[in-house]
């Protein structure tokens, strides 16, 4: 399964931010949209995200001053990407490797949308439920054995 397989079944709604949003209308948007994350865009190129990872540390470190900053200044700039082509497994080792739950995925400097871990996970059980389903269709159909010697002829 590729990433682009996930995109097309989820759909490319993006939400975004700019570096010079407020994190309070940051914080305001994710909450009321029920979103994990921002992708931060400045001319029409990424330059960032945006997720709750980054707002706990801040709120964490710097408490009543997070919501006078800027989504600049706290977001991630260097997320990982993916690629559209990429196989899901990929990007399920990768998304581990770097604790990533949010994958901004790039068709060269286009952002085509952002697939969450959820998103990742959904997609390989509803693939792998599918594949079980269809080898016990084809078990429960599998010949029986005496069908398949071969009868001595009368």
């Amino acid at each position: 399964m590729l990433v682009s397989e996930i995109l097309r079944i989820k759909g490319s709604t993006l939400f975004a931010a700019s570096p010079d949003t407020s994190v309070a209308e940051a914080v305001h948007s994710m909450a009321s949209l029920d979103i994990g994350s921002l992708v931060v865009m400045e001319k029409g190129k990424l330059v960032g995200m945006l997720t709750f990872r980054e707002l706990i540390k801040v709120l964490d470190e710097r408490g009543d001053a997070l919501k006078a900053m800027t989504v600049g200044e706290i977001m991630e700039r260097d997320p990982l990407t993916s690629d559209p082509a990429m196989d899901v497994n990929m990007l399920r080792k990768s998304m581990l490797e770097r604790h990533a739950r949010y994958i901004p995925v790039m068709d060269g400097s286009t952002l085509m949308g952002v697939v969450s871990f959820h998103d990742v996970a959904k997609a390989v059980f509803e693939e792998q439920s599918f594949e079980n389903r269809m080898l016990k269709s084809y078990i429960k159909n599998w010949p029986d054995e005496e069908e398949t010697t071969a009868q001595p002829l009368s």
